[in-house]
């Protein structure tokens, strides 16, 4: 016998930890959340997210348009997710029309990147991005400016809210996705000599576009 069936036989053997631990009667969660309707939810999302230096814009189609041509200043490129994988699927389309083009998903001289998310976390201004195909990762991670689109109807009350709502549809988020990520605030770290510094691991700047409406909404 080797060493290695030997060590993991004993293992085996090994009575497991923790077995008369009785039954969790009730989970806590992480962070409190006060808010109860989806006005005071979105109330706490936008405080929540602008505490750890988002922008947060509550914008119709047109506003959101007017606004991502501002932030542009002049760039003529972005990276973005695919027409259909934005809750403004015309978007792409539109932002070609006025002369700004799609880059190549790896193009990391761009400065922009836009997206849509999965869910948004209200206890803590987070925002859940699911990569996979026509959401692409790098997206997100390389511009030094992220803008991120998403509707009133995709923000959820915390973590454990959208876990709950994962398993009850299967854990697309672990299963089908290729990458899911938990976005809070711009990039930041503070670990050489705890100087902070920002977008060292991803964008600078998060820019959240909460969409009052994508359907037929003509402001």
């Amino acid at each position: 016998m080797s060493a290695r069936d030997r060590i993991l036989s004993r293992l085996r053997r090994a009575q497991p930890p923790f077995q008369q631990l009785p039954p969790l009667a009730e989970r806590r969660r992480v962070v409190p959340l006060e808010a109860k309707s989806a006005d005071e939810r979105l109330a706490q999302f936008t405080a929540e997210a602008e505490k750890l230096g988002c922008v947060v814009h509550q914008v119709g189609k047109s506003e959101a348009i007017e606004q991502i041509m501002e932030l542009l200043a002049g760039d003529d490129g972005v990276l973005a997710w695919d027409a259909e994988q934005l809750p403004l699927p015309e978007l792409p389309a539109m932002l070609q029309s006025l002369g700004v083009a799609l880059r190549a998903p790896d193009d990391g001289d761009t400065r922009v990147g836009i997206t849509g998310v999965s869910a948004a976390l209200a206890a803590t201004g987070s925002l859940v991005l699911e990569s996979g195909q026509g959401r692409h990762r790098s997206s997100s991670l390389l511009p030094d400016v992220h803008i991120a689109l998403m509707s009133r109807e995709q923000l959820l009350p915390d973590l454990e809210a959208w876990g709950a709502a994962q398993r009850e549809r299967g854990l697309p988020a672990f299963r089908q996705a290729s990458n899911t990520v938990i976005v809070t605030g711009p990039s930041k770290t503070a670990d050489i000599g705890h100087q902070l510094v920002k977008g060292a691991h991803g964008p600078r700047e998060l820019h959240i576009m909460v969409l009052s409406s994508f359907s037929g909404d003509s402001r």
